[in-house]
């Protein structure tokens, strides 16, 4: 696990904090849980996470970044009959 340092306002935090102490749950496992929501609803944005994560250089980074249109390895062999 990465430890990371989050800013927000005292009424989100005491909100937080009173719902975390009602789940019996830590403050950090409610945002890991919410984070990870987050980050599952956009399927979109799911792929391309998933191509700058398999990105070989900061090159091909610049691309994927660079580029509107994101395709898989496997749709683009699809694509392309490779």
């Amino acid at each position: 696990m990465h430890r990371i340092s989050l800013t927000i306002d005292e009424a989100l935090y005491e909100e937080a904090r009173a719902f975390s102490f009602l789940e019996k749950n830590s403050i950090s496992k409610i945002i890991r849980e919410s984070l990870s929501e987050y980050l599952s609803k956009n399927r979109e944005k799911k792929v391309q996470t998933k191509l700058l994560l398999e990105a070989n250089d900061e090159k091909e980074i610049l691309e994927i970044i660079k580029n509107d249109d994101f395709s898989s390895n496997e749709n683009f062999k699809k694509k392309f009959n490779l």
